[in-house]
């Protein structure tokens, strides 16, 4: 793997930026369904600290040895995430076995949403990225979009170009805001933002939030795909040009992974500026946001990406 230097710093520990629930604060009428679900009575829960969310994520270890990865969010007090659940319940129970994924075994949508998915003794990518755990993460990429192309016929899907319209947002704020940038290059950004819907259209179902902590490399070096809460339908190269925005970022040289890639090797250079431009505006615009108080390092995390973002596409168009 070729490396140049890192745009900066990745922020956040790659392990620890969410505040999760834990077991014993679900209600004991919900732990005792999920161990009856489970077969077996709960004897440890691991929480899982990656990611963005506060809902409850954990491997659960039973008396009978077997362990259970289960997500759960209330209703009342959690509802954009038990939304997001219920989601990605749905979307879960429509992938076609093709996809590499975890499973899901069984769902409660109730007043908490609870997913049973199928336990995998894997790890996530090791950060800085690693050849072999990036090339594992699109050779699942591409496996998906095969299988995902079309979309399964009963998953009612937004359009990319519909679902990305909000991503144009921020951009009179950035103007205002960002003097440390050339305002001939923000005008420039901008306008290749607001051209996405040239290149983002197509026929594929597509994750839309490839990230290290939504990838597992399992014991053999495969990589799946988890967290499925809001794919949409669009082209099938996005998912694996979004895969080298952190990969990027710290330091890896990604123009040989696109020439080597089938689903990147063959997209004209603009529309990679184009996705690049849209994501630069939309990660710049969400890191001024307040910071959640269950997501501490979230607003970090998104500076970071923008800041990747914004540099690479300044190399790619040449600016000084």
């Amino acid at each position: 793997m070729s490396r140049t230097a890192p745009v900066a710093p990745y922020p956040a520990p790659h392990d620890n930026t969410a505040r999760r629930l834990e077991w014993s604060f679900l209600p004991p009428n919900l732990r005792a369904y999920i161990e009856r679900k489970c077969g077996s009575g709960v004897v440890s829960a691991i929480s899982q600290t990656s990611g963005f969310t506060p809902g409850f994520a954990s491997v659960l270890v039973c008396e009978d040895g077997s362990r259970h990865f289960v997500k759960a969010a209330s209703v009342k007090a959690q509802r954009p995430f038990a939304d997001s659940y219920r989601e990605e319940a749905r979307k879960l129970a429509a992938l076609p076995v093709e996809v590499p994924a975890p499973r899901l075994l069984w769902h409660l949508d109730d007043d908490w949403v609870v997913l049973g998915i199928e336990y995998v003794a894997a790890r996530a990518p090791r950060r800085p990225w690693e050849q072999e755990d990036l090339d594992a993460v699109l050779d699942a990429l591409e496996q998906a979009a095969d299988a995902l192309t079309p979309p399964p016929p009963d998953l009612d899907l937004d359009t990319a170009e519909d679902d990305f319209a909000p991503l144009l947002d921020g951009w009179t704020a950035i103007r205002e805001t960002r003097g440390d940038l050339d305002p001939a290059h923000l005008v420039e950004a901008e306008a290749l933002a607001r051209r996405y819907a040239e290149v983002v259209g197509g026929d594929t179902l597509v994750h839309t939030d490839v990230r290290s902590d939504n990838v597992l490399i399992d014991p053999e070096g495969r990589a799946l795909v988890c967290d499925w809460n809001w794919p949409v339908r669009g082209t099938a190269w996005f998912d694996s040009f979004a895969a080298l925005i952190g990969p990027r970022g710290e330091g890896v040289d990604v123009d040989p992974v696109i020439a080597a890639r089938r689903l990147l090797r063959d997209v004209p250079a603009e529309a990679f500026d184009i996705a690049l431009a849209l994501y630069a505006g939309y990660f710049f615009t969400q890191s001024e946001l307040p910071v959640p108080p269950t997501s501490p390092h979230l607003r970090d995390h998104q500076r970071w990406q923008g800041e990747v973002c914004w540099h690479w596409l300044a190399e790619r168009r040449g600016w000084s």
